[in-house]
């Protein structure tokens, strides 16, 4: 739980702990394993969920002991070596050289555009860094935005609250993070506003400091939803879009929001694009046969 949850690597042998990672996740990972073992000298039980709120005491109390605070530049801030993320107990890595450009990108800048087909990475890798970056204390939020455009499909009215509404559309944001992430910690920063799953929509307004903010499916919001977005930047933040632009829903595809920002943006410093193709695609085998047999069509 605390691998998962820090993002460090934990080995333990005979009566010794060693832990491996970001130096202030490795700091309030072994002050939680202080506390539990303060508790188990005590035989005391420990449930799972009294683990979660050591981990989310001693993060507070670690960042508040050491006034550490983010990078005080116009950007979110970088890292050293591999992202600190794992998933079904294995690292979250790269797998072809174009996901590597992808992540190198996100790294060393503070826009980046990750434009490619279905199941080359693009927002699974996104996601990845910015746990990375929230776990190492570089950010303060995660903020993960779609577009609510139906895929070519009627959906009509959806039944229950607004939350019920807009999930369908979010379920593949929260997929990923699920994989990612202990169930009782995303709920818990969801609860606290340290992670937020949002239609695109409800970004008009705010602007957004000390975060990391991905916008998924970048290719259904229009010319004006793609601006309104982009400068939601605050200061200390990245951004990362993502999107296929052979899968536009929009009534008119000249419109995606996406193929205007590549086209208007290209050129600015520091922004990056980085295009991932069909050799990227990390999925089940099929998915890159089947990209091959519809080209360049819509699909789903």
């Amino acid at each position: 739980m605390i691998r998962e949850a820090l993002g460090v690597n934990i080995t333990a042998r005979e009566d010794e702990v060693r832990l491996k990672g970001d130096q202030g996740a490795v700091r309030i990972a072994r002050g939680v394993l202080e506390r539990l073992a303060e508790r188990a000298k005590q035989d005391q039980e420990v449930s799972r969920e009294q683990v979660l709120h050591l981990i989310a005491d001693e993060t507070d109390r670690q960042r508040a002991g050491s006034g550490r605070g983010r990078n005080t530049d116009q950007g979110g801030g970088a890292w050293s070596g591999p992202i600190n993320v794992y998933s079904a107990g294995r690292a979250v890595r790269p797998r072809t050289a174009n996901q590597e450009l992808y992540l190198e990108a996100i790294r060393t800048h503070d826009l980046v555009f990750g434009i490619g087909p279905a199941g080359t990475g693009k927002t699974y890798l996104a996601v990845a860094a910015a746990i990375h970056l929230l776990r190492s204390d570089q950010v303060r939020k995660v903020i993960l935005a779609r577009p609510a455009v139906e895929a070519g499909e009627k959906l009509g009215f959806l039944p229950g609250d607004l939350e019920a509404k807009v999930n369908p559309y979010l379920r593949p944001l929260f997929d990923a993070l699920n994989d990612m992430m202990d169930y009782g910690t995303i709920r818990r920063f969801m609860e606290t506003d340290v992670v937020e799953v949002v239609p695109l929509a409800f970004m008009r307004g705010r602007t957004l400091n000390n975060a990391i903010i991905i916008l998924d499916e970048a290719q259904n919001t229009t010319r004006g939803q793609m601006q309104m977005f982009l400068t939601r930047m605050g200061q200390g933040s990245k951004m990362i879009v993502t999107g296929d632009v052979t899968q536009i829903d929009l009534p008119d595809p000249s419109q995606s929001g996406l193929i205007d920002a590549a086209r208007r943006l290209s050129r600015v410093s520091g922004v990056a694009f980085v295009n991932l193709d069909r050799t990227d695609i990390v999925r089940h085998a099929l998915v890159q046969r089947i990209v091959d047999a519809y080209g360049g069509e819509k699909g789903a």
